[in-house]
C-alpha cells in the first residue's frame, strides 16, 4: 500500500495538486495521511473565544475540508486518515515518518502572498523572494505607466 502524506489547507488547490498523483496511483491501494493546516487565528482571539471552542472550530474546519476533497481520494482500496498540524511541521513530517514508515511527502498548501510557508522537510527549498514579488510589479508597472505618459 502507497503512503502519502499530504499537508491541506484548501481543498480546492489542494485537488488539483494531487489529481496527477491520483491518476499515477490507479489500481493501487493508496493510505493518503492527510494533515490539516487551519488557518492561524489571531493572538487577540484569546480574549475572546476558549480553548473548547477553538478546537471546535478546528475540527469543524477538517470536517469540512475533507467532506469536499474525500469524493476525489478514496477509491474501494484507498484510506484516509486525518491529522491536525501541530508545532512545527518539519518534526510533524519526521514523526509521521517513523509512525508510518516509507511515505511520499506532497506540500499541497495554497501558496501565500507575503509570509512564506513553513518548509515541512528539511530538504525543502523556500522562496525568500516571494515577498518581495508583488511590490516590485506594481513599482514595474507605475515606472513603466510615468515613462509612457511623458
Amino acid at each position: 500500500m502507497d503512503k502519502i502524506i499530504v499537508y491541506i489547507d484548501d481543498a480546492e488547490f489542494a485537488t488539483q495538486q494531487l489529481m496527477p498523483m491520483k491518476q499515477h496511483a490507479i489500481g493501487r491501494a493508496t493510505h493518503w495521511i492527510l494533515l490539516a493546516c487551519p488557518p492561524r487565528m489571531t493572538r487577540h482571539i484569546s480574549k475572546w473565544v476558549s480553548h473548547s471552542a477553538r478546537q471546535n472550530w478546528r475540527s469543524k474546519w477538517a470536517d469540512s475540508l475533507l467532506e469536499k476533497i474525500r469524493p476525489v481520494l478514496v477509491t474501494r482500496h484507498d484510506r484516509i486518515s486525518l491529522v491536525f498540524s501541530q508545532g512545527p511541521l518539519i518534526e510533524q513530517t519526521q514523526g509521521l515518518l517513523l509512525e508510518h514508515g516509507v511515505a511520499r511527502v506532497l506540500d499541497a498548501r495554497r501558496p501565500k502572498f507575503s509570509p512564506n510557508l513553513a518548509p515541512v522537510t528539511p530538504d525543502q527549498p523556500t522562496s525568500h523572494s516571494a515577498a518581495w514579488t508583488g511590490p516590485g510589479a506594481v513599482a514595474a508597472m507605475g515606472i513603466t505607466l510615468v515613462l509612457a505618459s511623458e
